[in-house]
């Protein structure tokens, strides 16, 4: 019973420490702008096979320079509006979906011109030609796109004292975009897909740069844990991501030589490294598991779970295909919690088996604390015949309950970064799924149904201090839930509801068995 306790305070803990009592970031600057002007750098210690990404300088973006310039050029699409600046920059890009929307109607703004580095940012190594390349105008070959469903392209051209760059752009409707950088005269440069948008940010889900490496594994970095210049050689994809949104390039064939540099409070800042003519392709927008893949199946993998990734895909896989049958994302939350719980049914049913024995010879095993309370070594050896004549086992409540953590981890993920779930309603009052109860219906049921679950369930506590706290156990989680988003506080209702059926399952074969024993008798 101690290790049940231990196992449902420890998940109350990692679901409630982050939220509430870890700071969050604040928004981005115009201070932050000006100080946060990391760059890639020279280091020995890079590997070999990225000495080419790593062997000089990048220079910063001049102080002197202003972030927000003139806009040159609007692109605009069904899904997004996008603003280049007058440094061949995207210095603002909006959402243009209804649901993407503030309380004030206002469409949501992923980029911001304030932001300390922006998506196809040039850095040059040459200090004088960089120091060029933020003072002249890049001009543009039409001011006004609409984007048509085979890509609509745009042309930039910068000329500098010493070489021209030519950056041709073409947008499609899903929010991804190719890029082919020219340069006159074979100069090293350095090119970001800028900071990660700064719309969902919480403590209590990943937000920093991704990076997935030429090997197929992930690597991540979150915001404060940049520790020194990263190099990474052939990288299919990095990205700057937080909660619901991210901006980032990709490379599928040959990579991209990358650099994570350490921005203002050990923040990463993400580049790759140029050549004289080339070609990469990047998305901005919502991780938006349908539209990633439609680009390529590779871009899910910006979608990030954290330990129990391994786990959460095929559950978020599941969701979406019962969403594909039902139609609403709340009835899918419902049947994905029913199957999963199918699936764990020989785990659960064993343990609750366990627990009912276990209270059975709950007034033997009293009786022997009586009779040994001065022999603790005789008290165990007789406790442990008693386990074995009757078939109990003291761990067989608590190992189907551990064997399912990870699961509950791993549901727990998928329904707080599923932007699906966001403007998605289940019935009646919920209209959102990825924000609280606006009448706090769900978590009081949630809070109802755990009491009920407990009531019904068989305990064998010896500690007046651990039944206590079992007991307050459904206030606290009542009361911490109701800040938590309704898919996942629905998630948790439903879990108890199932509970309390099999429980009331597992109760009755028991009371039948009494009833035939004592027949027999």
């Amino acid at each position: 019973m101690r290790i049940i306790i231990a196992t449902v305070l420890s998940f109350l803990f990692f679901a409630l420490y982050d939220h509430f009592f870890i700071p969050k970031n604040p928004p981005l600057t115009e201070t932050t702008t000006l100080e946060q002007n990391a760059t890639p750098s020279t280091t020995a210690s890079a590997p070999a096979d990225v000495k080419s990404a790593s062997s000089v300088d990048v220079a910063g973006a001049p102080k002197s320079s202003s972030n927000v310039g003139e806009i040159i050029a609007t692109i605009k699409a069904a899904g997004y509006e996008v603003q280049i600046d007058r440094l061949g920059r995207i210095a603002k890009f909006y959402l243009e979906e209804g649901k993407y929307k503030d309380d004030k109607g206002e469409r949501f703004q992923l980029i911001d011109a304030s932001q300390s580095l922006l998506p196809l940012e040039i850095r040059f190594s040459d200090k004088a030609i960089n120091e060029d390349a933020f003072v002249m105008s890049y001009s543009a070959d039409k001011d006004k796109i609409d984007v048509s469903e085979n890509g609509s392209s745009v042309v930039l051209t910068q000329t500098l004292s010493s070489v021209v760059v030519t950056k041709t752009i073409t947008f499609f409707p899903s929010g991804k975009y190719d890029l082919h950088v020219k340069l006159s005269s074979p100069y090293e440069y350095f090119l970001s897909p800028g900071v990660r948008p700064n719309m969902a940010v919480d403590s209590y889900t990943f937000h920093g740069v991704l990076i997935k490496k030429s090997d197929g594994s992930i690597k991540t970095i979150a915001d404060g844990d940049a520790k020194s210049d990263d190099h990474f050689a052939n990288a299919k994809i990095v990205a700057g991501a937080d909660k619901y949104y991210t901006t980032f390039f990709y490379e599928l064939d040959k990579g991209l030589e990358s650099v994570v540099s350490v921005g203002q409070n050990k923040n990463p800042l993400l580049f790759v490294k140029g050549e004289e003519d080339f070609k990469l392709s990047g998305y901005i927008g919502p991780k938006e598991h349908v539209k990633l893949k439609a680009i390529s199946p590779e871009l899910t993998d910006v979608i990030e779970y954290g330990f129990f990734t391994f786990i959460s895909k095929p559950l978020f896989a599941l969701l979406a295909f019962l969403h594909g049958i039902f139609g609403n994302w709340g009835w899918a939350i419902v049947a994905m919690t029913i199957t999963v719980r199918l699936v764990l049914y020989p785990l659960t049913y064993k343990g609750m088996v366990s627990m009912n024995k276990l209270k059975e010879l709950a007034p033997k095993v009293k009786e022997l604390q009586k009779k040994y309370a001065d022999d603790k070594q005789k008290l165990n050896t007789h406790m442990m015949e008693l386990y074995k004549k009757n078939g109990a086992n003291p761990m067989g409540g608590c190992l189907p309950i551990i064997l399912q953590i990870p699961v509950f981890f791993a549901v727990y993920r998928v329904l707080q970064n599923a932007i699906e779930l966001k403007g998605a309603p289940w019935i009646f009052w919920v209209h959102d799924l990825a924000i609280k109860d606006p009448y706090f219906i769900l978590p009081v049921l949630m809070g109802i149904t755990m009491f009920l679950h407990q009531r019904i369930t068989p305990t064998t506590f010896t500690d007046p201090m651990q039944e206590k706290i079992m007991k307050f156990l459904p206030l606290i989680f009542t009361f911490f839930f109701v800040t938590f988003p309704a898919g996942l506080t629905l998630y948790w209702f439903t879990n108890n509801v199932a509970s309390i059926v099999q429980q009331f399952y597992v109760n009755k074969l028991f009371a039948k068995k009494h009833e035939e024993q004592k027949v027999e008798k």
